[in-house]
């Protein structure tokens, strides 16, 4: 199939990526660094997470940090929220889209909620009925599409049903994680494709880890099945906490370098995308996870 003619890039930096780094990042630089990504031309920037700060430490000011971005008109800041107290945290502060999260596999979910996959879907009800009645539109994420560190394989179809219960629930998008990245292209092709045919494409989009390099190489065979939202992370933040030896999420100007040699439209600026992962890269007192920033400051 056809490569897409544009891919929507969805950034998780500032939920994602800074949840699962060691570095307690300043509110200030949390905001600075949502309205950099906002700048650059990306059209959806996940700004934080609403989930209990006992938690998700790192982004305890989740309130502060929303209040203080500036929302670029046409630019999505979609949030995390894990239950209703949480949507409702999130619509105090003026959040419009939010997001809900669960695990393909069972071990994974009672490890990670300590719910098994069924509870889960229960306790996002209330929030997909609040949301259809405040107009507030809900992304889904699916973790562990392609292997999980206590169960190992997970079946596709467990992942398909998983997916098609979050859309069937009225999640407008679903988003499917290899969230400890073990994914190969094949294998990748395969889910989706299993997916697909359960949930529409246009309502799929997709979140690698380059834990073993094959982020890049797993997009490329999902773009050619015709997925055209891809999920990453500026400066390959994140990791996994779960698994041992993940690293971050694929880097988002890693993913904009190979889509723009395709000719894939995405509408963002990599060079503005570079400066802002450098300077995060500094504020987190760590090297870049991105190859095509360090290609650059080597030239």
């Amino acid at each position: 199939m056809a490569l897409p003619s544009a891919v929507r890039i969805v950034e998780v930096g500032p939920r994602d990526g800074l949840q699962n780094e060691s570095a307690m990042v300043p509110t200030a630089a949390k905001i600075e660094l949502v309205d950099r990504l906002s700048a650059t031309g990306l059209r959806t920037v996940e700004a934080t997470s609403f989930v209990s700060p006992k938690w998700v430490p790192q982004l305890a000011d989740a309130a502060e940090v929303f209040a203080g971005i500036t929302r670029r008109p046409g630019v999505a800041y979609p949030v995390l929220v894990p239950n209703l107290q949480g949507y409702e945290r999130a619509r105090a502060v003026g959040a419009d889209e939010v997001a809900v999260f669960t695990a393909a596999s069972e071990a994974f979910n009672r490890r990670n909620t300590n719910a098994g996959i069924d509870e889960s879907l229960e306790r996002f009800a209330p929030v997909l009925e609040r949301a259809r009645a405040d107009g507030v539109q809900v992304r889904g994420y699916v973790s562990t599409v392609l292997g999980c560190p206590y169960q190992g394989e997970v079946p596709l179809a467990d992942v398909a049903r998983v997916a098609r219960a979050l859309h069937a629930m009225g999640c407008y998008e679903v988003s499917l994680g290899d969230t400890i990245g073990v994914g190969t292209p094949a294998k990748a092709r395969d889910m989706l494709r299993a997916v697909a045919s359960e949930v529409p494409m246009p309502a799929l989009a997709i979140h690698f880890h380059d834990t073993y390099g094959q982020a890049l190489a797993n997009v490329l065979a999902c773009l050619e099945e015709g997925v055209a939202v891809v999920d990453a992370a500026v400066s390959g933040t994140g990791g996994c906490p779960y698994a041992r030896g993940a690293s971050g999420n694929l880097a988002t100007e890693d993913l904009v370098y190979m889509l723009h040699g395709l000719g894939v439209a995405t509408g963002v600026d990599l060079d503005a995308l570079v400066d802002t992962g450098a300077w995060l890269s500094g504020i987190l007192g760590r090297a870049t996870g991105s190859r095509v920033t360090r290609a650059r400051a080597s030239a």
